[in-house]
């Protein structure tokens, strides 16, 4: 449905100008146009005081097929598995797909391709109502050929009206191929899922524009409604040993691939504990001053068995290592304890830290947004807070 300009009522009085965020309207011969930019958010018909833009609807528009869209019903998520064993990013999407499918009063399915009936089983623990199973040993190492070619029959075949994957390099890698053979949209890299009972519409929030805004994305017209979702955003619901559920084997029509996965080599980055497996994590920002605030971040990160994070601002001053960066674009982290050294919170740092179960932000502007998600504020100047703060520690452990 396009945005269109009645240039015979435009007067040019620039005021839509303004309302625009995606810089679509442009002023022409002293008239209102839009152009190839517009992304249909229709801020501009209401601050038009002339009532000279309006909403269009296309010759060309598909037609919805609300029956077709009504034969859709579960909640997916696919299961990643490394060297065999369910990673951690789907227990974290089981517990999200476990909400909305509790919402909408349908089952929770999990898909595993690659590992053994205990991971099957540990899924059911975690919240799903099935497991589509198939422990093929040309699985076992990811291919995105044959897994988005399996994945996408599975969907054909049991219609869920949404599947939910993690934003990992697996995740990122084959499941836009799964969108496109099933022509449906994807929102990809989401930090939030809520779901409209009415509608069963799946509101996908992601960061947008360099993480300046926080963006409300839906798929009203297709089925299945795909998100990847960041690892460390959601929570596991609590593992029940008693769960029971029903695995289903899954037998592949077409296994073949143009590639073949020769070896797989890990990444070592430095850290004596990894940042997103860690339970404490010290992060430090611009308000460190110099790199040599942050032997206080790794001091007191080594008393509570912790490990040390950065903001963008930090890692782009030279002062750690990018493999340090909390982040939009490092890692999100969810640990039990989280504490923030002169960091402001901008939005970029806020999504990949927020879901931490506490969060200590220590900063001298009392007006920094960090404070705003943090469990506990402390305003004054880090180089007084930290030594203070790693003296009583020693003094307790002695």
């Amino acid at each position: 449905m396009p945005i269109v300009v009645d240039r015979s009522k435009c007067t040019g009085c620039e005021s839509c100008l303004a309302s625009c965020p995606f810089d679509a309207i442009e002023m022409k011969d002293g008239k209102a146009l839009i152009n190839e930019y517009c992304q249909a958010c229709m801020a501009c018909i209401e601050t038009c005081p002339e009532g000279a833009i309006s909403e269009v609807k296309g010759a060309d528009e598909k037609v919805v097929d609300k029956a077709a869209l009504d034969a859709y019903r579960g909640v997916w998520v696919f299961a990643e598995q490394r060297e065999g064993k369910a990673a951690q990013v789907a227990f974290e999407l089981l517990g999200a797909g476990r909400r909305l499918a509790d919402s909408l009063k349908v089952e929770l399915s999990a898909v595993l391709l690659g590992a053994d009936d205990s991971q099957a089983q540990e899924l059911i623990r975690y919240g799903a109502d099935k497991v589509y199973h198939c422990d093929d040993a040309s699985l076992a190492s990811f291919n995105d050929q044959p897994y988005s070619r399996v994945l996408s029959e599975l969907i054909e075949e049991h219609k869920p009206e949404i599947v939910l994957a993690g934003a990992t390099p697996i995740g990122r890698s084959f499941i836009p191929r799964v969108a496109a053979r099933l022509i449906t949209g994807l929102t990809a890299d989401c930090t939030s899922l809520e779901v409209d009972e009415g509608s069963r519409e799946l509101q996908q929030v992601r960061p947008a524009f360099g993480g300046n805004i926080m963006a409300n994305i839906l798929c009203p017209n297709n089925r299945p409604q795909i998100a990847t979702v960041r690892p460390r955003v959601m929570k596991p619901i609590e593992r029940q040993e008693s769960r029971t559920g029903e695995v289903i084997k899954v037998t592949p029509k077409d296994l073949s691939s143009g590639t073949k996965v020769l070896d797989t080599v890990k990444e070592d980055s430095g850290l004596a504990v990894n940042l997103q497996e860690a339970d404490v994590i010290i992060s430090g920002g611009r308000g460190m001053g110099n790199p040599e605030g942050f032997k206080l971040l790794h001091e007191l990160a080594e008393l509570l068995d912790g490990t040390v994070g950065a903001s963008r601002a930090a890692v782009d001053e030279g002062w750690i290592p990018y493999s340090h960066q909390v982040g939009q674009t490092g890692k999100t982290v969810c640990p039990k304890v989280y504490i923030a050294c002169g960091i402001s919170g901008a939005v970029q740092h806020l999504v990949g830290m927020q879901s931490s179960d506490i969060i200590i932000a220590i900063n001298k502007n009392p007006d920094a947004p960090i404070f705003g998600v943090a469990t506990f504020g402390i305003v004054g100047d880090v180089y007084e807070v930290l030594p203070a703060l790693i003296k009583k520690i020693k003094e307790a452990k002695a």
